[in-house]
């Protein structure tokens, strides 16, 4: 009687702990299906320009996901469409959660390009604070380490190059400044730090030619000599030798020569290439 008793107790048991299974794997499968939806609805709403939608609208999918890589594709695209609008902030939030929360994604390295990206593009001019500038260094370069062979570190690479020169142009701002109040030696240390850290940029040869003004200028000829054929040397074709030259021989003349200016526009190739094969495109 009482094994009898104790069955009965187990097969109660069993059935409603088979019950309780259902009605979770039940309720599980409508909030997937309800993320999926509002995953879809996401998308429509890119596709209809409606970004800040479209963000809230992936942020609901992703917690209601729970297939990983869609969740993960929601994420990302959260991130993205709050960086369409100019919502840097919250697509840097974005980017660092999904980070942090899919380190093993398939997308891990365009959330790393995306967030030296947005850096990127907040890079004020170089008679702003500088700090914008070297924080986009500092995520450009950590991308290059991190990701050497993407096509992604081949753009940054380039970007890089365009970093440095907003940094040498800062430092070329303030040597002006001390060159037009005549504080000599604090517009030397500049410039000679120009020469150091940013040959490879636009202001190394203006750098150069500078030094040799103020050298000439305070009398130290063989120090302006020996900047002029340094400059001379790598850059024997450009308009500041030519300045350079004219200061050391006097009866040179320079021959005024017409220029164009060309505009580059901006590319985001990279930046869209990913998120249309999220989408499928």
């Amino acid at each position: 009687m009482f094994r009898k008793i104790l069955f009965c107790l187990f097969i109660l048991l069993l059935f409603f702990s088979c019950s309780k299974k259902d009605k979770v794997n039940v309720l599980d499968q409508t909030v997937q299906d309800q993320g999926v939806e509002v995953y879809k609805q996401g998308i429509q709403a890119m596709e209809d320009g409606d970004f800040f939608y479209a963000s809230k609208l992936f942020s609901e999918a992703e917690s209601n996901l729970m297939n990983i890589e869609i969740a993960s594709k929601a994420a990302i695209l959260s991130a993205y469409s709050f960086y369409r609008i100019n919502f840097y902030e919250e697509s840097i939030e974005g980017l660092e959660r999904f980070i942090s929360r899919y380190p093993a994604s398939d997308y891990l390295s365009y959330a790393y390009y995306l967030s030296a990206m947005i850096s990127f593009e907040q890079i004020p001019d170089e008679k702003k604070d500088l700090q914008p500038t070297e924080n986009a260094k500092k995520k450009i370069i950590q991308f290059i380490d991190m990701f050497p062979d993407t096509e992604y570190a081949l753009d940054l690479k380039f970007k890089l190059g365009l970093v440095n020169n907003q940094l040498a142009a800062k430092e070329m701002f303030i040597a002006r400044y001390y060159m037009e109040t005549q504080k000599w030696i604090p517009a030397i240390n500049r410039l000679k730090h120009i020469i150091d850290n940013y040959e490879e940029t636009i202001f190394i040869e203006e750098a150069l030619h500078r030094l040799v003004e103020i050298y000439y200028k305070i009398g130290l000829e063989k120090e302006a000599s020996d900047a002029a054929k340094l400059l001379g040397y790598n850059y024997n074709s450009s308009q500041w030798y030519e300045k350079s030259y004219a200061i050391l021989n006097k009866d040179y003349k320079i021959e005024k020569k017409s220029t164009k200016d060309t505009e580059k526009s901006k590319e985001d190739g990279l930046v869209r290439k990913v998120i249309k094969s999220i989408l499928g495109k």
